[in-house]
């Protein structure tokens, strides 16, 4: 059997490709748009057109040599978004599919607003005809500060922006999360819960700062905006206005009110046998990236 990899060349798709190549598990990456670089099977995906959906299936068996049997589900903050979890989940159940890892964020609980809504389908769906499931919950992404929202304003300005206040948080590496991801997929015995994906340490982005400027050699400070404030920096950045407001409120709401400090989780640990990445450790990887 194979694997279809939802989300293509983000942040954690593409550590799970790795992994997956790694092993020599055939698979399937799936994206708005292919690349010569990618050196996988791909089959172009977007989630606002639906008849992109069935096609993924058809162009996995035939560039793998096998049906789809487990999918890494990785969807956006939209709002349209659990409608279109609900569709292709359904489909995939129509093809086959034995499991599905959904990629959700520990500000999302089941039930809740967009991925939570797929987190709650998976799990009626196992209940009902036994489909095996994952929802991966990691907090905030270390590679925010070195290849994403924080890199561009560090290198240009010495600073990076937040509504986090004081608020702590257990930043996690995108690696640890597919390496989680990995073992979901693959391993025998289906996992079928949710796991709270956190770093051994928690804290502020005032101390991430001081330790980004440890390593680089180079004053980086952390400016504290309130939600409205940072809504309209992604806004200005890029975001849409619902994926922008999304991400200030989870930054004020969950991180400045003290939410995300108090979590606790060992699920790295416990699933992949090695203590997750610290951001200590992260930041000396990564310095070039600063300095």
């Amino acid at each position: 059997m194979s694997i279809l990899v939802l989300g293509g060349r983000g942040k954690t798709s593409s550590r799970v490709s790795r992994l997956l190549a790694q092993a020599n598990i055939p698979f399937i990456v799936a994206s708005r748009t292919v690349s010569d670089k990618v050196p996988y099977h791909q089959s172009q995906f977007d989630w606002n057109d639906k008849t992109t959906y069935p096609k993924l299936f058809a162009d996995a068996k035939a560039k793998t040599g096998k049906p789809v049997s487990a999918v890494y589900l990785v969807a956006s903050m939209d709002p349209n978004t659990p409608e279109q979890l609900k569709d292709f989940i359904d489909l995939a159940v129509k093809e086959n599919v034995k499991r599905i890892v959904l990629l959700s964020a520990s500000t999302i609980e089941k039930g809740g607003p967009v991925m939570g809504q797929g987190h709650e389908y998976l799990v009626k769906l196992h209940e009902e005809i036994g489909l095996e499931y994952t929802v991966l919950r990691p907090t905030w992404f270390q590679e925010n500060f070195s290849a994403a929202y924080h890199t561009p304003t560090i290198r240009n300005e010495g600073k990076f922006y937040s509504a986090m206040q004081d608020g702590t948080v257990p930043l996690i590496s995108v690696e640890d999360i597919a390496a989680v991801a990995f073992r979901t997929l693959t391993d025998p015995r289906p996992h079928n819960t949710e796991y709270l994906l956190l770093g051994p340490t928690k804290l502020t982005y005032d101390e991430v700062a001081k330790i980004l400027s440890d390593v680089s050699g180079k004053p980086i400070t952390h400016v504290k905006l309130t939600q409205e404030e940072q809504t309209r920096r992604w806004i200005a950045a890029g975001l849409s206005e619902e994926f922008a407001a999304g991400l200030a409120g989870m930054e004020a709401g969950a991180v400045a009110s003290g939410r995300e400090g108090q979590l606790t989780s060992d699920a790295v640990l416990k699933v992949t046998g090695r203590p997750p990445k610290g951001f200590y450790e992260f930041a000396l990887e990564n310095r070039h990236v600063w300095a």
